[in-house]
């Protein structure tokens, strides 16, 4: 339902007489209703209603239940209490005493946690049959004893599939004393199961037909063969076995249907004994029994109307040939049988217990990989999971649901799943299943279709298929639930399909952003992997430029900076900063840009992260006051907030750091070294030397960014002079000759021309007497070493024959040969100020013939027609008085004809924004 309904159900009364609304507000409101074509939410039956809440998630429920008196009597009803899930509720003593009047005859329990089984007797459920729990590691032996003694009708207790590491003998004993009826004992990784805990259960529970000591330590085999009504046994995982003695004396059960001895070291031997001797036996299921797989000779095929279920038989061809005619043999036996009208006693109580098993083992084996399954994973294992998702038994759906998206991972750190398998599940419709699941109202079904949905995404073609089937507006309606564990994994699946550049616009049209942030929002004082996700989500949509907007505008910049400030979970701590990196460089870029700097503490907080223990935290912070410092205000403020002494350092403390980290460290410092005032501060903190030993860095990137970063910093001749000190004009000469990138290679001739214009040298005399000489000679040695590579590195940008061409001609076309040949495609991205432009003129009338042809060389990068900046930097070099120096350069007699023909195209390309500009 779309709104809140406030609606009287008209209902009869014992006399049939109608009962008149006892809301006469309510009244007034609904005289509208009796419009063609409008529901009347009075005229539902009372049983329509009832199904119409039994539909619901218990959220929702109440809220619907809420809204008139009959309906919240009707939200009572007993049929709506007969089960409760409360997994993903905190249920403590408290709820349990306020859900106590409801649960009268409530039949079926599952819950999470130690604290909610401590809770359970409160709900005064004397009533209750069915009792499931998982995540049952801190569960006592006291805890499950009350349990039993207070529910004696207990029929059917089922806890793991996590291990009961405090539960021990004496809980089962308790249980066998305390419930008579038990039907059904299934136990995850008990310690010891002894010979008095089983005996007791044999004495004292006649009715017990279904046994499972799964994941045990110890089980003893002489006791379990006591237990003369067990039909269907598992010790599936259980170490420890003596399988001699299982295999003399458990065929010997009467009554036994159904064994399961998967993930165990049993022999050959043993199951054929089992197989040949045991009478009732039907069904044994020995999935990843290694010594078993080993003995390639080993058949089952002899043993007649017996099925063998292992990783070296077909299994639906066997489930068909035991329970279906021989033309069944697909891959929908489960199905078959649910759709059959089958008479067959055993087969109606073996079809769902070997379900059962069969979700725990391939859950199991999904969560442990080993050698040597892939093969079984593609052909059959996948598939399986895909029919069990079938089932009519949720926990198993859901097992298979987990099953699924475990099988696929090969790596969870590096989110890498494996392809075949991801596909697999595809091709055989297993995307369209898991959908249908995530639109269940069960929750415990919406969260882990969702898991399975976002790990299968990683995969491209998977995640093509799950847009195509409307998976996108599916997630992003889970996304909304107010069920946190549902949020949290939808919000991963949008986190990966956010990936792919096809799907982002789609996510934003089903309100995916909105839904994202609203997420932060919700759940910002706990959890962190719903804060992760939403956050990872919402970064990979800021790299659009139009979902980037949106995220701005749907409160995500505050939602994000509150992460970034407030969250101490590293995980979210690198999304939130990543987002706000790409928030800051995409969409409207100078407003997004602003509105982050603007945010009360987003700079503060950026910088804190930068000194965080974890490199992922500092790369993205990094990165994000990289992008931050483009805007103006945001450069100084990241400076006032102690940005540049918080940057340095980390400059200095990443030389063996990732690459990633490595240029964003700086690259972050190139963004505030724009600044004169910061290229100082840089400088006198200790900036210069980090950032030579990045300039060695053997990665492209950070060649580009330490190149910049020093380029900038030489403007100022004290930093200049601190390069040659630390050692720079090496590692910088090096960028210039074989960098792989040539904006490194172009940056770092810059830098060198800065450092030997002529503007330092009165920074290297100064001291006394000797030490002036020392530095002189150094210089002088260093600056023709730098003017040699300046010169190689501009040369390589031209053709002799090109440039003959154009000294020769005066036609356009010659000229832009050669800017064809010389244009560096990056360079157009640089912007400079006036001050560095005017260098630039300036340093055109240079004495050095290298260092004109390097200042018109540069001049040309920044003008040419298309360039980002290209207009910008034609007005500051018309304040600089350029056009006579360009003229006087072309027309100089003893320049090289490299930069005469530079000149010549750097006017032209002043002139053409002139008349550009006015036109």
């Amino acid at each position: 339902m779309s709104r809140r309904v406030r609606r009287k159900v008209a209902r009869k009364s014992k006399g049939n007489d109608v009962v008149a609304s006892s809301c006469p507000e309510i009244r007034d409101e609904v005289l509208d209703l009796e419009l063609p074509g409008t529901v009347d939410w009075r005229s539902l039956p009372d049983d329509t209603v009832i199904q119409l809440l039994s539909c619901l998630s218990y959220r929702d429920r109440a809220s619907l239940s809420s809204t008139c008196r009959t309906w919240r009597t009707l939200g009572s009803s007993q049929c709506l209490w007969n089960t409760l899930d409360l997994r993903s509720h905190r249920f403590d003593a408290n709820m349990a005493s306020s859900l106590a009047p409801r649960c009268v005859h409530l039949q079926k329990l599952r819950f999470r946690g130690a604290e909610s089984a401590d809770a359970i007797i409160h709900l005064r459920a004397r009533n209750l049959c069915e009792l499931s729990g998982d995540y049952c590691r801190k569960i006592t032996d006291a805890t499950l004893s009350v349990i039993a003694a207070r529910h004696e009708l207990l029929e059917s207790l089922q806890l793991g599939p996590d291990f009961c590491e405090r539960i021990s003998s004496d809980a089962i004993k308790a249980i066998a004393h305390c419930c008579p009826r038990l039907s059904k004992l299934r136990l995850s990784g008990i310690r010891d199961v002894n010979a008095d805990a089983i005996n007791a259960l044999a004495k004292h529970c006649p009715k017990l037909t279904d046994i499972g000591f799964i994941d045990c330590l110890n089980v003893d085999e002489l006791a379990l063969g006591n237990v003369m009504s067990v039909h269907f046994l598992s010790v599936a995982g259980t170490s420890s076995m003596k399988w001699g003695v299982v295999s003399h004396l458990w065929h010997k059960l009467p009554n036994l249907i159904g064994l399961d001895v998967s993930r165990t070291d049993i022999s050959p031997s043993a199951v054929a004994r089992l197989l040949s001797l045991s009478q009732s036996l039907r069904v044994l299921c020995a999935l990843n029994c290694p010594i078993l797989e080993e003995d390639t000779s080993f058949s089952a095929s002899k043993y007649k109307n017996k099925l063998l279920i292992s990783l070296f038989t077909n299994i639906f061809e066997g489930l068909a040939s035991l329970f279906f005619d021989s033309t069944k043999k697909g891959k929908n036996v489960f199905l078959d049988w649910r759709s059959s009208k089958n008479n067959d006693k055993d087969l109606n109580e073996i079809i769902p217990w070997l379900e059962w098993m069969l979700s725990h083992t391939l859950l199991r084996s999904a969560e442990s990989p080993q050698q040597g399954l892939d093969n079984f994973w593609v052909e059959q294992g996948g598939a399986l999971l895909l029919s069990l998702m079938q089932s009519s038994q949720e926990d198993v759906q859901e097992r298979a649901a987990t099953g699924l998206a475990t099988f696929v991972v090969i790596d969870d750190e590096n989110a890498s799943i494996d392809c075949g398998r991801a596909e697999a599940v595809m091709r055989d419709g297993g995307i369209r299943l898991l959908l249908g699941l995530a639109k269940s109202w069960r929750e415990g079904l919406q969260s882990e279709a969702a898991k399975a949905i976002a790990n299968l995404s990683v995969n491209a073609n998977v995640a093509k298929a799950v847009a195509e089937e409307g998976g996108i507006e599916i997630l992003a309606g889970l996304a909304r639930s107010m069920n946190k564990l549902v949020a949290e994994e939808a919000a991963g699946g949008l986190w990966n399909l956010s990936v792919g550049e096809e799907h982002k616009g789609a996510i934003a049209e089903a309100g995916g952003i909105k839904a994202l942030v609203d997420l932060i929002f919700k759940w910002s004082s706990s959890g962190d992997g719903v804060l992760e996700r939403a956050a990872g989500a919402l970064a990979n949509l800021a790299a659009d430029d139009k979902c980037s907007t949106e995220v701005a505008l749907a409160g995500g910049v505050h939602a994000l900076v509150m992460l970034a400030r407030n969250c101490k979970f590293e995980g979210v701590q690198e999304q939130a900063a990543r987002a706000l990196a790409n928030l800051a460089a995409h969409g409207d870029s100078n407003s997004n840009n602003a509105a982050v700097g603007q945010e009360a503490g987003a700079l503060e907080a950026l910088v804190q992260l930068t000194r965080s223990p974890h490199e992922g935290v500092r790369q993205e912070a990094a990165g994000a006051l990289w992008n931050l410092s483009f805007d103006d205000r945001n450069r100084e403020a990241i400076a006032a907030a102690g940005g540049v002494q918080a940057l340095v350092a980390l400059a200095q403390s990443c030389s063996n750091a990732s690459p990633g980290l490595q240029e964003r460290a700086a690259g972050a410092l190139w963004g505030l070294s724009v600044s004169e005032a910061n290229s100082i501060a840089i400088g006198r903190e200790g900036g210069v030397a980090p950032l030579i030993a990045l300039a060695r860095s053997e990665a492209e990137d950070v060649h580009e960014t330490a190149a910049g970063a020093l380029w900038n910093l030489a403007f100022n001749p004290g930093n200049a002079l601190r390069i040659v000190e630390e050692g720079g004009v090496s590692a910088l000469v090096d960028l210039c000759s074989s960098s792989v990138s040539k904006m490194a290679r172009f940056m770092a001739a810059l830098a060198l021309a800065y450092m030997f214009d002529g503007r330092m040298d009165e920074f290297a005399l100064v001291g006394t007497g000797s030490e002036g000489i020392s530095k002189s000679v150094s210089l002088d040695g260093a600056r023709r070493m730098a003017l040699k590579n300046i010169e190689t590195f501009v040369l390589m940008f031209s053709d002799p024959q090109a440039f003959t061409a154009a000294a020769a001609s005066s036609a356009p076309a010659a000229l832009s040969q050669v800017t064809e040949g010389a244009r560096i495609q990056e360079a157009g991205h640089l912007r400079c100020s006036g001050a560095e432009i005017g260098r630039f003129v300036t340093m055109l009338r240079n004495p050095s013939s290298i260092l004109k042809t390097c200042a018109a060389f540069a001049l040309l990068q920044f003008t040419i027609p298309g360039g980002r900046h290209a207009v910008h930097h034609a007005s500051l070099m018309q304040n600089a008085g350029a056009a006579r120096v360009l003229r006087g350069a072309a027309a100089a007699a003893t320049a090289p004809l490299e930069a005469k023909i530079f000149a010549r195209i750097v006017l032209r390309n002043f002139e053409y924004h002139q008349i550009e500009h006015t036109a």
